[in-house]
């Protein structure tokens, strides 16, 4: 390989850091963002938890441990002379009683039961500072693979119309308002009244809730109206638990009869996008991503 000339711009620092492990939780972000990775040119080992994982990664030839056992995964990354981790996908948030805990975590006792204390970003912080203090560099999507969030702009579909605007103006600015409780990333407004707001279901379940609250005539509308407004909490840490959107959650909108799907760019994922995009236009939704 040659050398790059006189002036040009470095590699990229995430592939000249060398290999990044994805510690994987339930679901396709995993694999999504893996293969962006690689596509970049960037080295990824994956690490799946057993029973949570899915099993779709072994594509990938991961390494497997189970939820817990927090000193083979350190092991493992030192034999691999890993320095680089994320933490993508899902993960039911566990008692403390259900770990399968080896030596490593037994001698981490205090600071795992400190973080199981409290919301899930509390949670996920106090997880992120065991490996931290341990060495390694926590990294988020931004850095693995930055294709995979939303820019600004109208992704897909027409622009918005005033009363979309304006709905989703008061979805951000919500969400805002609950990011101190610690609780979901999304809302649903309509024709400026909150419909919804995502909990502990998580997005999909919200999207169905509103879709009986329009059959029970709770809520009634002409044709597609209301906004999924989906955003990050205030000052949450990139590095975790980023809202995302894929072709489900566009399917999931279309069914609650909304008008569109807001989100932040460059702080919410889009996953398998060009289906998503495609669904979108197609039934008469907008995809906007708003700068932050």
């Amino acid at each position: 390989m040659s050398a790059p000339a006189a002036g040009a711009p470095s590699a990229d620092p995430a592939r000249k850091a060398g290999t990044i492990a994805i510690v994987c939780g339930g679901g396709g972000f995993p694999a999504a963002v893996a293969e962006a990775a690689r596509a970049a040119g960037q080295d990824v080992l994956l690490v799946g938890l057993r029973g949570i994982t899915d099993e779709a990664i072994a594509r990938f030839h991961p390494e497997w441990v189970r939820l817990g056992e927090i000193g083979g995964l350190l092991k493992l990354l030192k034999a691999r002379q890993i320095t680089r981790m994320a933490f993508i996908g899902g993960l039911t948030r566990p008692e403390l009683s259900e770990l399968r805990l080896d030596w490593g975590a037994v001698k981490r006792l205090p600071e795992i039961a400190r973080a199981l204390k409290g919301g899930d970003d509390h949670t996920l912080r106090g997880i992120l500072r065991i490996f931290e203090e341990e060495g390694l560099e926590v990294v988020g999507v931004d850095v693995i693979a930055p294709a995979l969030l939303a820019h600004v702009g109208v992704l897909a579909g027409a622009p918005p119309d005033a009363q979309a605007c304006a709905d989703l103006d008061l979805g951000l600015r919500l969400l805002d308002s609950l990011s101190a409780y610690d609780c979901g990333q999304g809302v649903v407004v309509a024709h400026g009244r909150v419909i919804a707001v995502e909990a502990a279901e998580g997005t999909d379940a919200m999207l169905l809730r509103v879709a009986q609250v329009r059959e029970n005539g709770r809520f009634r509308a002409r044709g597609r109206a209301g906004v999924l407004v989906k955003a990050p909490k205030r000052g949450q840490d990139p590095r975790i638990d980023l809202p995302a959107i894929g072709p489900a959650t566009i399917e999931a909108a279309i069914k609650a009869g909304l008008a569109g799907v807001g989100v932040i760019a460059g702080r919410v994922l889009v996953l398998d996008r060009a289906e998503a995009f495609a669904r979108a236009a197609a039934a008469g939704l907008f995809i906007r991503g708003v700068a932050p």
